[in-house]
């Protein structure tokens, strides 16, 4: 009995994922920078831009709105 395709496809991954051996190591390094990238650096580089009470932020909102580029 031929199975469902979507089936065959998650066993086909699965299978390969299990049998991995240098593959598990740079899955684990790849995993390390996208953690550096997104978690780190955001922490440094890239600060909220909308900062105070909600009134604040109302009015900061209007201002970028209305002003020409």
């Amino acid at each position: 009995m031929k199975k469902n395709i979507i089936v065959r496809i998650g066993n086909f991954y699965y299978e390969g994922f299990r049998q991995m051996t240098i593959g598990r190591t740079l899955w684990l390094i790849i995993l390390i920078k996208l953690f550096i990238i997104f978690a780190v650096l955001r922490l440094f580089f890239f600060q909220p831009a909308l900062q105070g009470s909600d009134s604040e932020k109302a009015k900061q909102v209007r201002e970028n709105l209305i002003a020409p580029p």
